[in-house]
């Protein structure tokens, strides 16, 4: 691996933009907190320049990611939450699997029938058909999980859907240090990979039974798949 290389028409090298796209989407930090991370360490990048790199390539770092990541268990929960972009309500639909890895995002306007018919579209084209879909008591998910899953157990209960409940925050979290998202193709696109570094580098899975040493492990695995799609920018 060759992290030294600069991009075409890039000034900076591969380790540099790598960085930056990580911690942007693994923290809550904003483009002016990464750019004063860099500029203590001797590297002077404007956050213009940041932000740039995290639109032009997280496209490239989700996909290969999505290529890698381990497949979804046959127990899904979904669920939506609120989010407000310069004064219009836009609803954010999740699905994680009983596990809390994330399976797809998708922001729409509405919380209806036919916004839950696309959203269920998108999972169908990514995941096999599950065993059990759980739900709060939203009635746009009736009729289309009947129909599209006909073999499927749907459950429909507040308290069974606390996995993808707290699946929620991170996302609270980072629009909190973003000071509320500024566009929803922008917001969409952040979030859907960070949804996926989240499953790739999560250490939530299994931090109280799970050794030290098989976490160190998990993050060296998950470090080489990072890595493997940096070097990849090289053809970008």
């Amino acid at each position: 691996m060759n992290l030294t290389q600069a991009p075409k028409r890039h000034r900076f090298p591969i380790s540099i933009i790598n960085q930056v796209v990580w911690h942007y989407h693994r923290f809550n930090n904003s483009y002016r907190d990464i750019q004063e991370q860099l500029l203590f360490r001797g590297v002077d990048v404007s956050h213009e320049a940041i932000r740039r790199w995290c639109l032009k390539f997280s496209r490239h770092f989700k996909d290969v990611i999505q290529k890698r990541e381990r497949k979804s268990n046959d127990k899904w929960h979904l669920d939506e939450m609120t989010i407000t972009m310069k004064g219009k309500p836009y609803v954010l639909w999740r699905a994680v699997d009983s596990k809390g890895f994330e399976l797809d995002i998708f922001l729409q306007k509405r919380r209806d029938k036919k916004a839950a018919i696309r959203f269920l579209t998108r999972l169908l084209k990514s995941h096999p058909t599950p065993r059990v879909i759980v739900t709060d008591k939203l009635r746009s998910y009736k009729k289309p999980i009947k129909y599209m899953y006909p073999k499927t157990e749907h459950r429909t209960h507040k308290r069974l859907n606390n996995r993808v409940e707290n699946a929620h925050q991170p996302t609270r979290r980072k629009e909190k240090c973003l000071i509320k998202f500024k566009s929803p193709a922008g917001a969409q696109s952040l979030l859907s990979l960070m949804g996926k570094v989240r499953n790739l580098f999560s250490v939530e899975v299994g931090r109280y039974t799970k050794k030290a040493s098989d976490r160190r492990l998990s993050f060296v695995a998950a470090k080489a798949i990072w890595l493997e799609a940096a070097t990849q920018l090289l053809f970008v």
